[in-house]
């Protein structure tokens, strides 16, 4: 058996940025939290949390692979043959003797493997037998994503797991369920498993997949060529098997006269949790950030303090991370925690500076939201409106060095003046560039050095 060293957990660790100095009567305070997850070595006083882990194993986890089996999945051919031969690569890449399951998704979700309400445990026999039943699938029914999600929700929840995580495909628009249906799925499944949500081709709803990978703190992208499902897919089970921590939530705790006015995640992407927080406390909610391997995130606190005199000086926030004790109640603390500060002062200078990163930030929240106002004002045919809002979002994408966005825009604007944000809508946009656009407008670049 492997030797299981300390240097082998995730250690967590938190950094604040924010100019704390308010004027006289100022009330709002910003900061940006940095988090970050490393799995060797220690960062500053960050701590562990080693009873997420197996010895020589790595954290156990349990996949489940949804594919979309509906009739158009046959439009073209070789759509099918992809999204198999993507699977079969996904399957390849799971870790040994991690729990997994494929699902074949149409009107109905029906157990491809292995079967009989289960999961299997990965090894070279599972992973063969998996890729023998996943030869026999073809395309045929329609689409009700609601009733995929329910299914591997019930079978993730058969494992005794750390990880619990679910790779979906589509094709198509979601039309043989209500939105609601769709919804209550989706509220049914928060918190259970994360999901990676991907659109093959163009005619499925990007608000669709969006959603579905919001909901279940997981990613969405387009994979506009069938042709590039088989590396997409092994990248995101390879990112699925590097989770090394479950259901790890920001902890935001305020003194009395303090509220919060909005948390979100803004690296990579901007992702809104204000409206799923969890009450854990006096004064304390938990805001969930879902799995974490290595990797860092940033996150946007803005909080509404009492106003007081000049030279006061009070703690506004303090956030630390938590994860369930498995078997309890009660909860891990990850070890990280960081300060948000109030400093009131008649310094102009100090009390009028913006920090950099509560800026940068602010304005990559702004571009997300300009690129999905302009898209669906061009979609209405109100080409003013449209221009004004995609012009707003170059001029934002250029000034913050958000280089892919700014080259996903120049396909759906023709860019006069990148800096006044002058730009003229193209006469013909391919709709997979518009897809593309819309699908990665939320994903976002760090502070320029």
């Amino acid at each position: 058996m492997a030797i299981f060293s300390k240097s082998n957990v995730p250690q967590f660790s938190m950094d604040v940025y924010q100019n704390e100095y308010l004027p006289e009567g100022g009330r709002e305070v910003n900061a940006i939290v940095t988090v970050t997850s490393t799995g060797g070595g220690t960062i500053g006083n960050a701590v562990a949390a080693p009873h997420l882990y197996t010895p020589g194993q790595g954290p156990s986890a349990a996949v489940a692979i949804m594919v979309d089996c509906s009739g158009s999945m046959d439009y073209p051919g070789t759509k099918m043959r992809n999204a198999r031969d993507a699977t079969a690569a996904a399957v390849d890449t799971l870790r040994d003797g991690v729990h997994f399951a494929v699902i074949g998704g149409t009107h109905v979700a029906k157990e491809v493997y292995p079967g009989g309400g289960r999961l299997a445990v990965a090894d070279p026999t599972t992973r063969e037998q998996a890729k023998e039943a996943l030869r026999r699938l073809s395309a045929g029914g329609g689409t009700a994503i609601g009733t995929w999600l329910r299914l591997a929700d019930r079978l993730l929840s058969s494992a005794d797991v750390a990880i619990r995580h679910g790779i979906l495909l589509t094709d198509g628009r979601n039309e043989h369920e209500s939105p609601q249906d769709l919804r209550a799925a989706l509220d049914a499944c928060a918190g259970r498993f994360t999901c990676d949500a991907r659109g093959v081709g163009t005619d499925w709803e990007v608000k669709e997949v969006t959603a579905i990978s919001s909901a279940l703190l997981g990613t969405a992208d387009i994979v506009a060529d069938p042709a590039g499902l088989a590396a997409d897919f092994t990248r995101m089970m390879e990112t699925a098997m590097g989770k090394e921590v479950a259901d790890v939530s920001l902890r935001v705790w305020t003194p009395v006269g303090t509220t919060i006015k909005f948390v979100k995640q803004v690296a990579p992407t901007v992702e809104e949790l204000t409206d799923r927080r969890t009450e854990s406390g006096p004064r304390s909610g938990d805001y969930p950030t879902g799995s974490w391997g290595d990797e860092s995130r940033d996150y946007h606190v803005c909080v509404e303090v009492p106003a007081a005199e000049l030279g006061r000086e009070m703690l506004a926030a303090r956030v630390s991370l938590v994860t369930p004790r498995p078997g309890s109640d009660d909860v891990h603390n990850l070890g990280a925690q960081g300060l948000v500060r109030a400093v009131w002062t008649d310094d102009m200078a100090a009390s009028t500076s913006i920090n950099p990163q509560v800026a940068h930030y602010t304005g990559q929240a702004e571009l997300a939201q300009a690129i999905q106002q302009g898209l669906d004002l061009r979609k209405a045919g109100d080409t003013d409106g449209a221009t004004a809002k995609l012009g707003r979002a170059v001029q934002l994408a250029s000034a913050s060095g958000n280089a892919d966005t700014a080259k996903l825009l120049s396909k759906v604007v023709d860019v006069v003046d990148a800096a006044a944000g002058t730009v003229r809508l193209k006469a013909k946009v391919a709709e997979a560039d518009e897809m593309t656009l819309e699908t990665r407008s939320t994903k976002t670049v760090r502070v320029k050095k």
